[in-house]
């Protein structure tokens, strides 16, 4: 009953009177030559305030001040547009108009679009589509802005204006990201909720949250990350979000396709093609990726493939349906990990000839958005997912010779499905406007797990020796969850916004198996072998409360902060595992905690921008890994993963860009230098444990000092981008050990990786060069316990890469056939 007096206390105040706040504008943007809805940034830079249209070319503005402004208006294809907006417009819906920019040429064009009036990252609003953002920390990265390696998903250079992220690099063609925030474990991006389009993309939400698919950057229109606060609307997770947005079909045209091939070095290859466009009431997107390489250490190749549908249907203005399909799937050899010593001698050396990964995915997604009016909107999304992963080769220490045995697989079948409804109300209080958000969210997940003994060859043979008794574990492990969240965005005073929030979740996870129980001698001989049935079930409720201020007095300063409670319930693969590296504790229990944060923020005139924060991550049975020695073989540590204690993770996070040139009020269609600036320093021990060598220690996979920086030059058409990123020295478990004879544990020393990318527009082309990993720096930044180790994962020496991209398109033209037109847009417009 308690969310149920919590939501009759919401809708009270929001029936009680308060002061005036912003305003609101509502308007469409059309193509002038077609009548048909664009798809546009809208933006009032003097407030840092930004909207982007739905597929009809409708927007919505809101916490507008009640005077006159100036609004800019970019589509790509079409003219930029800046006009004035009065207080007297308010209550009108504004169509804007937008000519292409090759409107009065009639034949083969060259076309590019202006520049340098946005930084390439930005911040959610307040209100956006069918979500809260209000008081919250967010970044948007836009990739078509950046000047990197898109094809190997770069994710030091795709996520780096990101303050506080620790980020994995243990592949290096992208197959996998691996990103973690504020102290929490980048395995897999296993401590966010992943979404692609707003529905879920990872394992299993609830038992096994990682993330083996990662969308291509190349199809990415723009990624959202929104830090713990997101929690109340998303799921418990203690990360928050992180959103990929894939692009759609250009409004305008009814077909353009997109080419873009990359090669570089240990034989990468990277084709990337697509097709899309806007025919009547249906918009289709979708695209074709390959990519392979040799990998920069022996017996590390890999080849993979990914292909994304997209429909999406308008019958109504109002109303949009969508349709997509994901699929996905690669094979990797792993060339296994290191010990120190062996890293300190070469890098590049491998002891792993027989393990192989491979990944299957298959999701589909199906979108309804309505509009009932001005002031109320639905959404819903719903997801299907059939899955799996399968794993063969050696687990045991990575300081034992593979001597030719059995070989270890796991194969994992992934099944779930999901739905959430949206139901955003705005509403009038005398001058005030307020909005309600309320949702449901559905959810059931089954996986089936199984672990046992495979053939003694090399190449991938993912089949047991016994299929009937895989020889260690089969499992089943059900879920589901069923939650109900709403949050309110109280516009109290002028600038000043209120939002508190609610979740309330019932949740089940349970393990229906069995699994072989083998004790041996000293010399390794079985002395028995005995298969143990097992069951677990666990139920639990919770209701997570959250708030949100946010306060603007100045054009160019925003202060917010929040507060918002976090759950994370076991992991299936914190109930059953066979790993001689790794053991967990029977008795393992969830995770609670919070996220505060606390900063300011703005944009000066498109010049300087910045957000500044200060936060606290706060764990209760944190859930973590010490180190322990074997009790039969003494001489040999393994992790230990239980309840560790309680752990306080504090810190400040900085970010700042800065266009040089338009300060100096050159032209940015031709020039361009900017800088940014992002960096972290953050504190984490644990704070209580009952274990004597954890208590007092340093939070695992914490780096104290991050600092990512980096210039681009922009004269013309070519830009040139160097970036530089350092993270100081950390630990990988709770003891702070700095070394062990397996490998799996120790220090991440301190490390630093420069990166230099090139790109240069030509006509309907457009060439793009670089090179990673710049001083050739030997590093690493993982140690695994099992695959794709165990042992230290070393990282990528110098790479270079170069590419060639190509765009055409078919564009309609007022009163004429439609005829051929070549359309190259240069980056960063």
């Amino acid at each position: 009953m308690k969310p149920f007096f919590i939501l009759l206390f919401f809708l009270f105040l929001g029936n009680t009177p308060l002061a005036a706040q912003g305003a609101v504008l509502n308007g469409r943007v059309l193509d002038f030559t077609t009548g048909l809805g664009l798809l546009a940034r809208i933006e009032v830079s003097s407030i840092h305030r930004f909207s982007n249209t739905n597929l009809q070319g409708r927007f919505q503005l809101n916490d507008l001040p009640q005077t006159s402004f100036v609004l800019k208006v970019q589509s790509l294809g079409y003219r930029s547009r800046e006009i004035e907006v009065k207080p007297e417009q308010f209550s009108d819906t504004l169509v804007l108009g937008m000519f292409p920019t090759g409107y009065d040429l009639t034949e083969v064009q060259i076309v590019r679009e202006r520049t340098g009036e946005a930084f390439s990252m930005g911040r959610l609003s307040a209100v956006e589509g069918a979500a809260i953002y209000a008081g919250k920390k967010t970044e948007v990265i836009l990739p078509e802005k950046l000047a990197m390696n898109k094809a190997t998903n770069n994710a030091r250079q795709v996520f780096a204006r990101v303050p506080g992220l620790n980020i994995w690099e243990s592949d290096g063609g992208g197959l996998q990201l691996g990103i973690g925030g504020r102290g929490l474990s980048p395995n897999r991006n296993s401590n966010f909720n992943v979404r692609q389009n707003g529905y879920d993309i990872s394992a299993d939400a609830l038992g096994y949250p990682e993330s083996y698919y990662t969308p291509p950057v190349e199809a990415i229109e723009r990624i959202e990350v929104v830090r713990g606060a997101a929690s109340l609307q998303y799921g418990t997770q203690f990360g928050g979000l992180i959103n990929f947005v894939k692009k759609r079909g250009r409004s305008g045209t009814p077909f353009e396709f997109v080419s873009r091939n990359t090669a570089g070095s240990w034989k990468f290859f990277n084709t990337f093609n697509s097709i899309g466009g806007n025919l009547k009431k249906l918009n289709y997107y979708a695209y074709y990726q390959y990519k392979r390489a040799d990998g920069w250490r022996p017996n590390s190749g890999f080849q993979s493939h990914a292909g994304f549908a997209s429909l999406i249907w308008r019958p109504i203005p109002k109303a949009e349906l969508g349709l997509e399909y994901t699929r996905f799937s690669y094979l990797a050899q792993q060339p296994g990990g290191l010990t120190d010593a062996q890293f300190a001698e070469d890098p590049r050396q491998s002891f792993r000839s027989r393990n192989w990964f491979k990944v299957d995915w298959n999701l589909a997604a199906l979108s309804f958005d309505f509009k009932v009016n001005d002031k109320s909107r639905i959404n819903f999304r719903s997801f299907v997912l059939y899955a799996g992963r399968k794993a063969v080769g050696i687990l045991e220490r990575i300081n034992e010779i593979d001597r030719g045995q059995d070989r270890d697989l796991l194969d994992d079948v992934y099944l779930n499905a999901g739905g959430e409804l949206r139901f955003v109300q705005r509403f009038r209080i005398k001058d005030g406007q307020h909005t309600l958000l309320t949702g449901l969210r559905i959810y059931g997940g089954r996986t089936l797990r199984k672990q046992g003994f495979a053939s003694n060859g090399s190449g991938p043979d993912f089949t047991y020796l016994n299929p009937s008794n895989p020889g260690k574990s089969d499992y089943r492990f059900p879920g589901f969850n069923f939650a109900w969240f709403a949050e309110q965005v109280f516009n109290v005073l002028p600038g000043l916004s209120i939002t508190p929030g609610i979740r309330a979740e019932y949740i089940y996870t349970g393990a229906e198996g069995n699994y072989n129980l083998t004790l041996r001698d000293f010399a390794g001989n079985v002395l028995s072998d005995t298969l143990l049935p097992e069951q677990r079930s666990r139920r639990r409720g919770l209701v997570l409360l959250g708030l949100g201020i946010a306060y603007k007095p100045m054009e160019a300063l925003e202060v917010y902060g929040n507060f918002s409670q976090n759950y994370r319930s076991i992991t299936f693969s914190d109930l059953r595992v066979v790993n001689p590296n790794f053991r967990v504790d029977p008795q393992i229990q969830d995770e609670k905690g919070f996220n505060a944060d606390l900063g300011m923020r703005g944009t000066y005139k498109n010049i300087f921008t910045y957000d500044l924060s200060g936060f606290v991550l706060a764990y209760n049975n944190r859930i973590g890994q010490i180190f322990l020695n074997d009790t039969a073989f003494p001489f040999l540590p393994y992790r230990y993963r239980t309840n560790i204690g309680r752990s306080l993770t504090a810190g400040i996070e900085a970010f700042a860009e800065m266009e040089f040139l338009q300060w100096l009020r050159l032209d940015p269609n031709k020039y361009r230098l900017s800088c940014f600036v992002n960096t972290s320093v953050i504190y984490a021990r644990y704070t209580q444990s009952n274990d004597p060598a954890v208590e007092g220690r340093q939070v695992e996979l914490v780096p104290p000092f991050l600092l990512r920086t980096g210039i681009t030059a922009e004269i013309y058409k070519a830009k040139l981008s160097v970036q530089f990123s350092y993270v100081r020295k950390h630990y990988t478990d709770a003891t702070n050990a700095n070394f062990s004879s397996t490998a799996v544990n120790g220090i991440i020393p301190s490390y630093y990786v420069m990166d230099l990318s090139f790109q240069y527009p030509f006509r309907w082309f457009q060439l793009e060069a670089g090179i990673n990993n710049l001083t050739n720096n030997r590093y690493f930044t993982r140690r695994a316990d099992a695959y794709p180790g165990p042992g230290i994962i070393p990282s990528d020496a110098m790479s270079f890469y170069a590419g060639l991209q190509f765009k055409i398109g078919i564009d309609k033209k007022k009163h004429q056939e439609s005829t051929i037109s070549v359309i190259s847009r240069k980056k960063g417009s």
